[in-house]
């Protein structure tokens, strides 16, 4: 049994495959390579008629190397390790650390169990999974993979039920997960927590129950508490996190609200930063209009002469 809990992994738990469920995928994807093979092969020697006998060797070499080898490994990278053989018994292929396959790791098992499985006849396939103790083949062993099962017999894709959690026991776990102090938990921890939680439906009661308590005794490591007494591992675990996004969700909001105060304290200063937004970088001077012309001054009336003496003074 494989435990794989990474920052990406796709599995949790679960078990490797053996020889048997491994031997029964790779004959059905086997047949459905040779059958597609078989067909595209008549179809151009019905369509092409009037070539020799050297394109036909190069057309049928190109054809077993696109349907046993390209195909695979296609398949492999675009379904992140599940081929048709694999989907249908349930299977999957991962990387050894429990993470998902890549286009190097699918093309290393592509090339290797060409060789092993259809040049060897698939001896040095069967001698190594039956001696590796995780029925890894030689295609696994260069690439760093390993096939396990996403299915476990009887599981039925049901979620597993929880025992249920007495009232009182409730309430005093919420208290305590008030006053935890959750910032030494990594969050890679916090993934493989959200992983198990989502996926502790399709794992066996074993297993699950297993991963639980390694995961639970990583938090309790890092936020000094144990876990209550009579609480399953897997229901403190939902409820830990429950308070870890809780926290978040509070912290979002104040947030938010300082924002709208800081608004609400200064609108004048808020309608200017947003005003120095929405104002072009280098604004144009406008034209200013020409002044209008003014009128000259009136002239001023000449001086009367006094009366009786004819005399007009000098302006």
């Amino acid at each position: 049994m494989s435990d794989l809990v990474t920052g990406e992994a796709v599995v949790l738990g679960l078990r490797a495959a053996k020889l048997p469920s491994r031997a029964l995928a790779i004959a059905l994807d086997l047949t459905l390579q040779i059958a597609g093979l078989v067909a595209a092969s008549l179809v151009l020697s019905l369509t092409l008629v009037d070539i020799d006998g050297a394109a036909v060797a190069a057309v049928t070499l190109g054809l077993m190397v696109f349907f046993l080898v390209a195909l695979p490994v296609m398949i492999e990278t675009l379904t992140r390790g599940r081929s048709l053989g694999k989907a249908a018994l349930g299977l999957r292929v991962v990387r050894s650390d429990g993470g998902p396959v890549r286009f190097r790791h699918a093309l290393v098992r592509g090339l290797v169990g060409f060789l092993e499985i259809v040049v060897l006849f698939g001896v040095p396939a069967v001698i190594c999974s039956m001696v590796s103790t995780e029925g890894k083949r030689l295609g696994d062993v260069f690439a760093g993979t390993l096939v396990v099962r996403e299915r476990v017999p009887g599981g039925g894709g049901t979620a597993t039920a929880l025992p249920p959690v007495h009232p009182q026991l409730l309430q005093a776990i919420g208290g305590e997960l008030v006053a935890l102090d959750l910032s030494a938990v990594p969050e890679p921890l916090w993934l493989a927590v959200r992983q198990l939680l989502g996926r502790i439906g399709e794992l066996d009661p074993a297993v699950a129950h297993q991963m639980s308590v390694r995961l639970a005794d990583d938090v309790t490591a890092r936020t000094g508490h144990p876990v209550p007494y009579g609480v399953h591992p897997a229901a403190y675990l939902g409820a830990v996190l429950t308070e870890r996004q809780r926290r978040e969700w509070e912290r979002a909001q104040g947030h938010a609200f300082q924002q709208a105060r800081h608004q609400a304290q200064y609108p004048a200063q808020a309608r200017a930063a947003q005003g120095q937004q929405h104002q072009p970088p280098y604004p144009h001077p406008h034209p200013t209009a020409p002044a209008a012309p003014t009128a000259p001054p009136a002239p001023e009336p000449a001086p009367k002469p006094a009366p009786g003496t004819g005399f007009a003074p000098p302006a």
